[in-house]
């Protein structure tokens, strides 16, 4: 257990009952790092704060799962699973020290390491969800076997706190690698392209690769052996500041997060060609995220996002995300519908003035 454990479920499911009377829309509010993408819009409202609601409820090192409370500090969360030699896979953004898993877990947002390790919603192996009716249900396990709900956890993966507000989560974990380094290759953007493609085609035991101005890293971790076999197929130069420039890239903390006018996030296919844009680039996981500033139209890059097979999402000034299809929208609506039917929760997060 952490040394800050509460368990405030009772209180929390007498605030949505509350608010369900009242018809009173709620703002769900965890540690305030993921306010920029969690944003409610419209008056009216009513903060729910489950940042009290924290502690690890089960952790079973010899089946790599760990069960935490939403309110978890991540921080706490990954010191108590290192201390056991293990680690989250999908390397959540932290975004600042008071960065929680239910953030982690309804953001959906993973760190460089995801194509190779997986996306949040791959290590997610069961939730405990408040509903928008005050009803309180256990969905997925503690097992991947346990397939019951499994699909109702996921779909709350991503789902920015509009289907309901998560209680506990349970996760897979992985072993912590031995040893990680990071090379560094000087390499234009299409010489990077291809480095990354043949890279991606072999068994090595790559957790990142991003390129910025002419720079390629690839960072390995793993075993000794292993690791210091792939440093001989890579090749470049080390990078002493390795890690350090992977949880600026996780965080959005490096230099080229810091400029002028939109920031845009594209996710496309790794081996996608770049699109027609008027932009600097900063490309992770391998090239299937993409980040640039752009003064284009967000129609037009759109277009380009979908274009190559992907979507795209601009996050500065504000969040702006592509419209939906009519067909996929009733059908989110839907899903709204059967978890929170008044609307309750984290109004116009995801899609302003639908839900």
């Amino acid at each position: 257990m952490t040394l800050k454990d509460a368990d405030r479920s009772a209180a929390l499911r007498e605030a949505v009952t509350a608010a369900v009377g009242a018809q009173r829309p709620l703002a769900i509010h965890g540690g305030g790092t993921r306010r920029g993408l969690m944003a409610v819009t419209g008056d009216g409202f009513d903060v729910l704060d489950v940042g009290g609601h924290r502690g690890i409820v089960a952790f079973e090192p010899s089946e790599l799962v760990v069960t935490a409370r939403a309110g978890t500090l991540l921080s706490e969360l990954e010191a108590v699973v290192a201390a056991a030699g293990q680690c989250l896979p999908f390397d959540p953004p932290r975004f600042g020290p008071a960065s929680t898993l239910g953030g982690a877990v309804a953001s959906g947002l993973a760190g460089p390491a995801r194509p190779w390790q997986g996306a949040v919603r791959d290590a997610v192996l069961g939730i405990t969800l408040l509903d928008g009716r005050g009803g309180i249900g256990r969905f997925g396990g503690q097992v991947m076997k346990n397939v019951a709900g499994y699909d109702v956890a996921r779909l709350n993966v991503g789902a920015m706190g509009s289907l309901g507000v998560l209680l506990d989560v349970s996760l897979r974990l992985l072993p912590s690698p031995m040893t990680s380094v990071t090379r560094v290759l000087e390499l234009g953007l299409g010489q990077a392209f291809g480095r990354m493609a043949r890279l991606g085609r072999r068994p090595l035991p790559i957790t990142a690769m991003a390129w910025e101005t002419g720079t390629l890293r690839v960072r390995l971790a793993g075993s000794e052996a292993g690791v210091a076999a792939a440093v001989a197929s890579v090749g470049g130069e080390p990078c002493p500041d390795g890690e350090d420039y992977w949880v600026g890239l996780r965080d959005r903390q490096l230099p080229n997060f810091e400029g002028d006018g939109p920031l845009w996030r594209l996710s496309v296919p790794a081996t996608a060609p770049q699109p027609d844009l008027s932009a600097n680039w900063l490309l992770d996981w391998g090239g299937a995220q993409r980040w640039c500033w752009t003064d284009d139209a967000p129609e037009r890059v759109f277009q380009a996002a979908s274009e190559l097979g992907g979507h795209a999402m601009r996050l500065v000034p504000g969040v702006q995300r592509a419209p939906l299809p009519p067909a996929q929208l009733r059908l989110q609506q839907r899903i709204k519908a059967v978890f929170d039917p008044s609307g309750l929760f984290n109004p116009g997060v995801l899609y302003p003035g639908q839900y």
